[in-house]
């Protein structure tokens, strides 16, 4: 039993030895961990105190920074103000160099027209040169002249004594030439009034007869046209017209002798009013086109407004007509002021007229289309013509044939005052 308990007691003492060397392992092992430790602590120290310092420089470095961004941002306002400046300067200059290049083509023609200047002061100056020399020789001449003036001075008086012997007799030779001019005049208005009344005579007398051969082949159409073939009854109708066209050929022909006898009386003439007057007095037959007329602004002209109106009806007219054949009737009527007279236009784009027999245009009975085409006497633009002569104007024409024509005609300025012609 002891035994055992001593047994134990060396295993239990073994067991302490070797506890104790595990000490003494351990207590070796912690004073080198404490040594460990303690240095790592020291490192951790100097890493805490040179984390310090590095969160120090790196505040500083971002408070650096952050002033760099605040110069930055400074100086790119700056650039960019210097930037915009740089561009301004760059225009300015543009602007410059174009200016300087125009001042220099300036001064170049200054400088072009200073030396034909310069030349024409030098041709000049000769000039003056010759004239001064002739002005010389003109002296002496007019010296000369002047002694012959004294010389046919006295020949004058002479010849001034025989004038006044001359004056007397043709003095009594315009009393004389006075008293035929009296009796002239008297003869010519016996002539006026005889001619009236034969314009009256004959247009009666052949009125007569016209009218007695439209009645009677009206009274073949109305009782006796079944009795007629067909070429009898165009024979009829082509009677009945051409004893139209004789009536209007005579009316045409008195108002145009009537024209010349016409007093004229001036007064100024409101024309755009005039021009729409007569638009409106226009009649069309049912299918007719009707015009498309442009009137521009009229400057006002002074005449005798009845018979101007008569030039317009039959410029208007002949317009219309000579436009019938176009899809569309269009006509344009103006007017301007040039040298204290105004020019008046129509213009059509109808069927026009070949310029080379212009001459025949206003001819009394001249046309230059077919009855056939156009209907018409051949009187209306002799009656223009001889109106706008009576109030001191002109009357002409523009034409291409199916291009169209235009009429041109001019009339004294209204300027006041009530002039005669």
């Amino acid at each position: 039993m002891n035994k055992q308990k001593s047994d134990e007691l060396i295993i239990a003492k073994k067991e302490i030895a070797f506890q104790d060397k595990e000490m003494g392992k351990r207590a070796a092992e912690l004073i080198i961990a404490n040594k460990e430790l303690t240095f790592q602590n020291e490192e951790k120290e100097k890493r805490a105190a040179e984390l310090i310092i590095a969160n120090k420089e790196l505040t500083f470095q971002n408070e650096e920074k952050e002033k760099l961004a605040a110069e930055l941002i400074i100086a790119n306002k700056e650039l960019t103000f210097q930037n915009e400046e740089k561009e301004k300067r760059a225009a300015e200059l543009i602007i410059a160099n174009k200016e300087l290049a125009f001042q220099n083509e300036e001064k170049e023609k200054l400088a072009a027209e200073l030396i034909i200047a310069n030349r024409e002061l030098a041709f000049q100056n000769e000039e003056k040169e010759k004239r001064a020399a002739e002005l010389i020789i003109a002296n002496k001449e007019l010296a000369f002249q002047n002694e012959e003036k004294e010389k046919r001075a006295a020949e004058l008086i002479i010849v001034n004594r025989e004038l006044k012997h001359a004056e007397d007799d043709i003095r009594k030779l315009n009393e004389e030439l006075e008293q035929k001019v009296i009796e002239r005049t008297a003869q010519l208005e016996s002539a006026n009034q005889e001619l009236g009344s034969f314009s009256y005579s004959v247009s009666h007398d052949l009125r007569a007869p016209i009218r007695a051969i439209n009645g009677y082949t009206r009274i073949l159409m109305e009782d006796y046209t079944e009795k007629f073939d067909t070429d009898g009854t165009k024979v009829l109708h082509s009677i009945i017209r051409n004893s139209k066209k004789m009536g209007e050929l005579i009316d045409d022909l008195l108002a145009f002798s009537k024209l010349g006898r016409k007093q004229v009386t001036v007064s100024e003439m409101n024309m755009t009013t005039l021009v729409k007057l007569v638009r409106e007095e226009l009649l069309f037959e049912e299918g007719e086109n009707i015009p498309e007329f442009n009137l521009n602004e009229l400057p006002n002209a002074k005449g005798d407004q009845s018979l101007i109106k008569q030039v317009w009806i039959n410029l208007i007219s002949n317009a219309i007509k000579y436009s019938k054949y176009k899809p569309k009737t269009r006509i344009e009527i103006g007017g301007y002021e040039k040298d204290s007279i105004v020019v008046y236009y129509i213009r059509d784009y109808g069927a026009g007229f070949d310029m080379q027999y212009y001459d025949k245009l206003f001819g009394v009975f001249q046309r230059l289309h077919s009855q056939e085409e156009f209907e018409g006497t051949g009187i209306g633009l002799a009656i223009v013509q001889k109106i706008v002569n009576r109030h001191n104007g002109a009357v002409w024409a523009e034409s291409k044939i199916n291009e169209g024509s235009c009429f041109y005609f001019s009339l004294p300025a209204w300027q006041g005052g009530s002039p005669g012609y």
